[in-house]
C-alpha cells in the first residue's frame, strides 16, 4: 500500500498536528465561491449523492488542512513517484507487464526476429515476445513446430517428422510393429490420406533437400503442411433440384445439389479448433479440407457422438425443416450424368436419404405416389480462399443503412414469402423513401428466391426516388441466391444512390416466353434517369449468368456481360466481388477493388462500353480504377486511371485482326496514352497502356500466372498456384501476390513462417512447406 500525506502526517509529534489545525482554521483556506457551495452541500437533505457527497468531503478536508498537512502531502506524491517507479523497473522484467518500450529490448534479449504480422495471431508484438518466450521452452518439437505454422500463417496446418515414415530394415530389439513396409489395403485410410499431411504409411528415402523444394522423405526432413483455404458456412440453405432418378415401381427418386446454382461441388468439413495452445498434433478435423466420402460415412457411424455429421458441425440435413438423423443417411457415390445418378436409394429403403459429399449432392428414396414433394434444407461448408463474392463473414460494418435505420430495415425470408413477393418488397421499400431518405431490403436467411419480371421476357424495374438510398443486401452471416427471369433494371432521380451487398445474382429463362437476357444488372441511359452511384459490395453475379453442373457456364449465355451501365456520368464502386463481364458506358467512372472480372475465356470481353446498335465494336469503357484484382478477359478502356497489382489474363480471338476495322487491338487496350498508369501487375502481351511500372508481361520465356481453377464454385477458383513465378506471387507493390487475393497476403504470411522456423527447427534438420489445398 502507498504512503499517503495523511500517513506521514500521523507520525509527527501532537503538538505539531494540533497548531496546523489552529492555524487552518484562522487561515481560512477556502476562497468564497467554495465557501458558499460548502453551506450549499450542508443545506441540502441527506443522504446526497454520491458525487456531492464526494465534492463535499473534499471541500471540507481542504478547510482543515494546514500548512504542515500539505507539505506531507507534497512529500507523499513524491514518494510515491519514486515507489512507482521502483514497482515499474520490477515489471519491466516481465513481458506480460512491462512497459511498451521495453518490449523491443525483451525480444533482442531472446533473440526475436520481427515478422510482418498478417495472421491475428502474431498481429502484437507483445503477444510474439511472450509466445516465443514460451516456446523456447519446447523448442526443437514437432508441435511447437506446428503451434507456429498454424498461428504464423493464420491456416490450417500440421507439422509432420518425415523420418518416421521411412521404409527402412528395423533393428530387432526395438521393432516398431506399427511402421508397416506396405500399407493393409483392406483398410481406406491409408489410399484416403497418402502423401498428404496426415499419411501413415512407409515411403522410400528421398535424398534431394528439402530446403529447395524438391526432396521429401529423408532422415533430416520436416514437412510442414498448410491448408489455406477457408470453410464458409450455410445454415438450412435451400438445396436446388436435379433431374431425378427413376426409380423402382416407375417412381422417380428426387434428387438435390447443394449447391444453389445446380453445380457440383465438394464440401468441405467445419474446423474444430485446437485451443490457443497445441498439445497433440492436428487431426484431419482440425484442418479445412474437402469432406472425404469414407470419412463422413465413418463419422455417422457414432450417431449422437458424430464430429462431422448433425447440427453445428460441417453437414446436417433436414427433410421438411426436421433435422435427419445420422443413422438414416447414407454416404455413397453419387455420381453420373442428370437422370442417371449411381446408388440412389431405392423405394422402401431403410435410409431417408443419401449423400455424396465429394460431389455436394443429395439423393431421396422415391416418394409413394401423389405424395407431396419433399423440402429439403442443408447446413454445410464450402471451401474458398478469401471474403469476397458474399459468404457468412462479417460485412455489417459495410452496410450502407444502419439496421436501427428508421424507416425501418424490411426483411424478407421464407416466413414473408409465404405472403409476398420479392419484388412487392423492394417495391414497398421504394414507396417508403419516395420523398428521400434511406431503405433496405434484407433477406435473413439462406434461401433460393426469384425475382420475375411481370412479364415473360421484361426487366425487373428497380427505380430510386430522387435524394433517397435503396440496398438491396443479405443480412449479415447469409448468402442468399436471387434467381432472375429478366435483367435487373436500375434507375432513380437526382442524387439517387443504390446498393448490393451480399448477394448472388444468376439467371434463369422462363419456360415461356423466354428470350436471351442482355445482363443480369442493367442501369440504362434514359431521359429520367439520374441515378448517381451503383454500389455493388461482396456480391457475385455469377460469371456466365448460369452454370452446367460441372460448373462451366451454359453455352447460350456465352459473352453476355452480368452488368451493363449505360448511364453517362454514373459512379460505379465494386468491392470485394465477383462478376462477369462488364460493359460500362465511355462517361462512366469505374471502381473496382478486390475483385473477380470473370468473362468465362481469356478471349471473351471483360470489360469495354456497350457496342453502338450497328456500329463497329468495340467502344471503350469509361475510366477504370482497379487495385487489387484478377480479370479473365479483353478490356478496352478510355482511360486507365490506375491499375495496381492486379492480373489481366486476356488474349486475343482468332477473329480478332489488330489493326483492322472494328477489331481489337490488344487484348488490354487503353484509349488515352498521355494519362493514368498501370503497377506492379500482370498484363496480357502487346498491351496498350500508359505509363506503367514493375509489370510482368505475357511473352516467350515470361513468367505467367497459374491458377488452380478457372471455374466459378471450384473452391481453388482464381487462386494462384504456389508453383507461380515469384515475379508475380510476390510482385505486388507489399510483397504480396497480383490478384484479387492480394489483401490475403499470402506470400508474407509464408514468409513470416519462414524465420520463425529457423528460430526452432533442431540443429541439424530442413524443414519444406507444402500446400494441401
Amino acid at each position: 500500500m502507498s504512503i499517503t500525506g495523511q500517513d506521514l502526517f500521523n507520525l509527527l509529534p501532537g503538538y505539531y498536528r494540533v497548531k496546523d489545525t489552529q492555524l487552518a482554521r484562522a487561515m481560512n483556506l477556502l476562497t468564497a465561491t467554495e465557501a458558499a457551495r460548502v453551506q450549499t452541500l450542508q443545506s441540502m437533505t441527506p443522504p446526497l449523492p454520491a458525487a456531492l457527497q464526494a465534492e463535499l468531503d473534499g471541500l471540507l478536508a481542504k478547510a482543515s488542512r494546514g500548512p504542515l498537512l500539505s507539505l506531507m502531502m507534497l512529500i507523499a506524491e513524491q514518494v510515491g513517484a519514486v515507489e512507482g517507479d521502483l514497482n515499474q523497473l520490477y515489471d519491466d522484467a516481465f513481458i506480460e507487464t512491462c512497459a511498451d518500450w521495453v518490449i523491443p529490448y525483451i525480444g533482442d534479449l531472446i533473440g526475436y526476429q520481427a515478422v510482418h504480422g498478417m495472421a491475428a495471431a502474431v498481429a502484437s508484438p507483445r503477444a510474439e515476445v511472450a509466445h516465443t518466450i514460451s516456446f523456447r521452452r519446447r523448442k526443437g518439437t514437432v508441435l511447437v513446430m506446428e503451434q507456429l505454422a498454424r498461428d504464423v500463417t493464420g491456416w490450417g496446418a500440421h507439422a509432420v517428422e518425415f523420418f518416421r515414415l521411412l521404409a527402412d530394415t528395423q533393428y530387432m530389439n526395438h521393432v516398431r510393429l506399427g511402421n508397416h513396409y506396405a500399407p493393409d489395403l483392406r483398410k481406406w485410410k491409408p489410399l484416403a490420406y497418402m502423401d498428404g499431411g496426415f499419411d501413415k504409411t512407409a515411403h522410400k528415402v528421398d535424398v534431394r533437400r528439402i530446403a529447395v523444394e524438391r526432396g521429401k522423405y529423408n532422415i533430416q526432413n520436416i514437412g510442414i503442411f498448410l491448408w489455406s483455404l477457408t470453410g464458409y458456412g450455410l445454415l438450412k440453405a435451400a438445396v436446388a433440384p436435379a433431374p431425378p432418378v427413376p426409380g423402382a415401381g416407375g417412381m422417380a427418386s428426387p434428387c438435390f445439389r447443394v449447391s444453389a446454382l445446380g453445380r457440383d461441388m465438394p464440401l468441405f468439413n467445419h474446423l474444430v479448433p485446437q485451443g490457443s495452445d497445441i498439445t497433440a498434433p492436428a487431426k484431419p478435423m482440425n484442418v479445412t479440407d474437402c469432406l472425404k466420402r469414407q470419412v463422413l460415412c465413418k463419422d455417422i457411424q457414432g450417431g449422437a457422438g458424430a464430429v462431422y455429421y448433425g447440427e453445428g458441425n460441417s453437414l446436417a440435413l433436414y427433410i421438411n425443416a426436421n433435422l435427419v438423423s445420422p443413422y438414416q443417411v447414407q454416404v455413397c457415390d453419387l455420381s453420373g450424368q442428370d437422370g442417371a445418378w449411381m446408388n440412389t436409394p431405392p423405394n422402401g429403403s431403410p435410409y431417408a436419404a443419401a449423400v455424396d459429399p465429394a460431389l455436394g449432392r443429395i439423393a431421396l428414396p422415391a416418394a409413394a405416389a401423389g405424395a407431396a414433394a419433399p423440402t429439403v434444407q442443408a447446413t454445410f461448408y464450402y471451401g474458398f480462399n478469401g471474403d469476397i463474392g458474399g459468404g457468412d463473414y462479417a460485412r455489417e460494418a459495410g452496410f450502407a443503412v444502419a439496421s436501427e435505420a428508421s424507416p425501418p430495415v424490411f426483411p424478407f425470408g421464407q416466413a414473408q414469402a409465404a405472403t409476398t413477393s420479392l419484388l412487392d418488397t423492394l417495391n414497398a421499400a421504394i414507396a417508403s423513401v419516395s420523398g428521400g431518405g434511406q431503405a433496405a431490403v434484407e433477406i435473413t436467411d439462406n434461401g433460393i428466391y426469384t425475382l420475375a419480371p411481370a412479364s415473360p421476357g421484361g426487366a425487373v424495374p428497380l427505380a430510386v426516388p430522387a435524394g433517397a438510398t435503396l440496398e438491396f443486401r443479405a443480412a449479415d452471416g447469409c448468402r442468399p441466391t436471387v434467381i432472375l427471369s429478366g435483367e435487373l433494371q436500375v434507375s432513380g432521380g437526382a442524387d439517387s444512390l443504390m446498393f448490393l451487398n451480399g448477394l448472388v445474382l444468376a439467371y434463369v429463362q422462363p419456360a415461356v416466353g423466354g428470350t436471351l437476357p442482355t445482363s443480369l444488372v442493367h442501369v440504362p441511359d434514359a431521359a429520367s434517369n439520374q441515378l448517381a452511384t451503383l454500389t455493388i459490395a461482396n456480391c457475385t453475379l455469377v460469371p456466365g449468368l448460369a452454370l452446367q453442373p460441372d460448373g462451366t457456364p451454359q453455352g447460350a449465355y456465352a459473352g453476355i456481360p452480368t452488368l451493363i451501365a449505360d448511364l453517362p456520368g454514373l459512379t460505379l464502386d465494386i468491392q470485394d466481388s465477383i462478376l462477369g463481364g462488364i460493359w460500362v458506358n465511355g462517361l462512366v467512372t469505374a471502381e473496382i477493388t478486390d475483385t473477380i472480372i470473370d468473362a468465362t475465356d481469356p478471349t471473351h470481353v471483360a470489360y469495354m462500353a456497350p457496342p453502338a446498335p450497328g456500329g463497329p465494336a468495340p467502344l471503350p469503357g469509361g475510366s477504370l480504377t482497379m487495385c487489387g484484382c484478377t480479370v479473365v478477359g479483353k478490356v478496352y478502356s478510355s482511360l486507365l486511371s490506375l491499375v495496381s497489382n492486379s492480373v489481366f489474363w486476356a488474349a486475343l480471338a482468332s477473329t480478332d485482326v489488330p489493326g483492322g476495322p472494328g477489331a481489337w487491338s490488344a487484348a488490354l487496350w487503353a484509349a488515352r496514352k498521355q494519362e493514368g498508369c498501370v503497377r506492379f501487375s500482370y498484363v496480357p502481351a502487346s498491351s496498350i497502356l500508359p505509363r506503367n511500372f514493375e509489370c510482368v508481361q505475357e511473352g516467350p520465356g515470361e513468367p505467367q500466372p497459374a491458377f488452380v481453377s478457372l471455374l466459378y464454385g471450384d473452391p481453388g477458383y482464381c487462386k494462384l498456384s504456389w508453383c507461380t513465378d515469384d515475379q508475380i506471387r510476390r510482385g505486388a507493390d507489399d510483397g504480396g501476390e497480383m490478384g484479387a487475393f492480394h489483401f490475403l497476403l499470402a506470400p508474407l504470411r509464408e514468409t513470416d513462417l519462414s524465420i520463425r522456423m529457423q528460430e526452432y527447427i533442431p540443429v541439424g534438420m530442413e524443414f519444406g512447406i507444402y500446400y494441401e489445398n
